[in-house]
């Protein structure tokens, strides 16, 4: 079963790129969160709402609101991603696809005619206690 809105953020140990190995919920630390899921790292809309995030950054820093971008690419991938396009804030890396089913966005995708499983494009909005207020889910990367 996946989070719904009201729902307290799961308490799951994740990898950043800081290479710190820590629960989500302490991730967070009693901040509001945008969690957003992604395909991959380095394609064109993915770079794209990385871009957007980052640019905003300030703005969720005023509402003392933290940003995780989460995608199956490994570390390296993350690593190099985040200093191609200078994004201030951590990715999280699910190759064993934990975060992404305890949020519902492996989907099966129709990609060049085939269809294989991957990562619906979801955001969700934790407040400071924890608490799912908002989602977005099958979002268009650019203006999102």
């Amino acid at each position: 079963m996946s989070i719904q809105l009201g729902d307290t953020l799961p308490s799951l140990l994740v990898t950043t790129t800081t290479q710190a190995q820590i629960t989500l919920v302490d991730l967070v630390a009693g901040r509001a969160a945008v969690i957003y899921f992604y395909p991959k790292d380095a394609t064109p809309g993915c770079t794209t709402e990385a871009q957007d995030f980052r640019d905003l950054m300030p703005e969720f820093e005023q509402l003392n609101c933290k940003i995780l971008g989460v995608s199956r690419d490994t570390m390296n991938a993350h690593e190099k991603f985040k200093a191609n396009e200078c994004l201030p804030f951590e990715l999280i890396s699910d190759v064993d696809e934990h975060l992404c089913q305890a949020f519902d966005v492996i989907k099966m995708k129709n990609m060049y005619g085939k269809n294989v499983m991957g990562i619906e494009r979801s955001t969700f909005l934790f407040n400071a206690q924890g608490h799912l207020q908002q989602e977005w889910r099958k979002v268009k990367a650019q203006g999102h």
